[in-house]
């Protein structure tokens, strides 16, 4: 258990969701572990144990810019986060707002939801079977907490700017403040070679490759997003749940005639992953959930619509530097993402879908993909920034 403890703290530390001193991560497996089990939080936090049952509890204070993220949101005595992309809504649903570090408070936000935030200080999750599940609902609050954030002042300053008044001063300044703590946007060399795989063996070597890549350059957040392949008569795909940095033995090979049930584990976006190869003939294909991606998808708010059904229903067309967004519930329902991204792909090899990522196709190798991903991702970011500059 102490291994898969000290495991996932590195991944947090090296993926900037928070420094290894802020981080308390107890496990139960013969007795309960901790990687911190002297300091007086680890004491507060192990008594959740006796209230649940559950396997692993993770707290930390987010690095900036999240911790700063979730105390602006949180600031103004709310009881729940509700943010509206993907994410949340199939995974996290909303993030319960707790007071204190306090094990009856964790108990009862925890007995609903997989995270909560603690009111000014950090974020709390837990897992049932592995410490896996603590660290992905931890970094995807972080993730839904950060999209959130920049599209609800956007909205905000929108809203100023229809009704001719000035923006309020303690968002300008929140704003302001936050902007100074995020990362650089620069890209660096491409780390996914433009080679061809011919062999199996290269299949899975590429896709996991491409899969470590996109975690490194965080443009994927826990195991969210999916890569595949298509070579021969099969579909190479990541399996659903899976944290593409670590895709050595989480690839299904899914013949594409439907003749086994090799893809019962695969990614549950396998459907669209096909339907592109189909209406593209594209062999290399990466779904990720870059950021300001998924918050330029969100930014329209067309009069008229019902702003509550713009993520499986909208018909209006719309694009980010050419590329379409769409609509699409994950699945193959009648909103689909496999109806309606393979649709949208046919002469291109990008779509983008409402508050959801981005879906990109090369012809046979993953490095053209890789790059389309970053480009439009700092491209999202540039027109972000130069749309706030506007309304501020």
């Amino acid at each position: 258990m102490k291994r898969l403890l000290d495991k996932y703290i590195t991944k947090m530390v090296r993926q900037g969701l928070a420094g290894e001193d802020s981080i308390f991560f107890l496990g139960l497996d013969a007795e309960l572990e901790s990687n911190r089990p002297s300091e007086a939080g680890s004491t507060e936090l192990a008594r959740v144990f006796e209230m649940m049952n559950i396997n692993s509890l993770l707290y930390a204070e987010p690095a900036e810019p999240y911790r700063s993220i979730i105390c602006s949101l949180t600031e103004q005595g709310e009881e729940k986060l509700t943010p509206s992309d993907c994410e949340t809504r199939t995974f996290l649903h909303d993030i319960p707002v707790i007071e204190e570090l306090k094990a009856s408070e964790i108990f009862k936000a925890l007995s609903r939801r997989k995270a909560a935030i603690i009111r000014g200080k950090g974020i709390v999750a837990h897992g049932t079977v592995s410490p896996e599940q603590a660290f992905v609902s931890f970094s995807s609050a972080c993730f839904s907490a950060f999209v959130k954030f920049f599209t609800d002042i956007m909205f905000s300053l929108e809203d100023c700017r229809k009704k001719n008044l000035p923006a309020d001063e303690r968002t300008r300044r929140s704003f302001h403040d936050i902007v100074s703590k995020l990362p650089p946007d620069g890209i660096s060399e491409n780390p996914v070679a433009p080679r061809v795989p011919e062999q199996e063996d290269d299949v899975y070597a590429s896709i996991v490759k491409t899969g470590t890549a996109l975690v490194d350059n965080r443009l994927v957040d826990s195991y969210f997003g999916n890569i595949s392949y298509v070579h021969g008569n099969k579909i190479y795909i990541s399996q659903t749940g899976s944290s593409l940095d670590e895709l050595e033995t989480c690839i299904d090979a899914v013949p594409l005639d439907g003749s086994s049930s090799a893809g019962i584990t695969a990614s549950s976006e396998l459907s669209a992953h096909i339907g592109i190869y189909r209406a593209t003939g594209k062999k290399a294909i990466i779904h990720g959930h870059p950021k300001f991606t998924v918050i330029q998808s969100m930014s329209c708010r067309r009069e008229g619509c019902d702003l509550s059904t713009c993520y499986k229903t909208c018909r209006i067309p719309r694009f980010i530097d050419g590329i379409p967004v769409v609509s699409g519930e994950i699945g193959t329902g009648p909103t689909g993402l496999a109806h309606t991204v393979p649709e949208a792909m046919a002469g291109r090899n990008a779509v983008i879908v409402y508050g959801h990522g981005i879906f990109i196709a090369g012809s046979d190798n993953f490095s053209t993909p890789f790059d389309v991903m970053r480009t439009v991702e700092q491209k999202c970011r540039k027109e972000y920034f130069r749309a706030m500059r506007r309304l501020l």
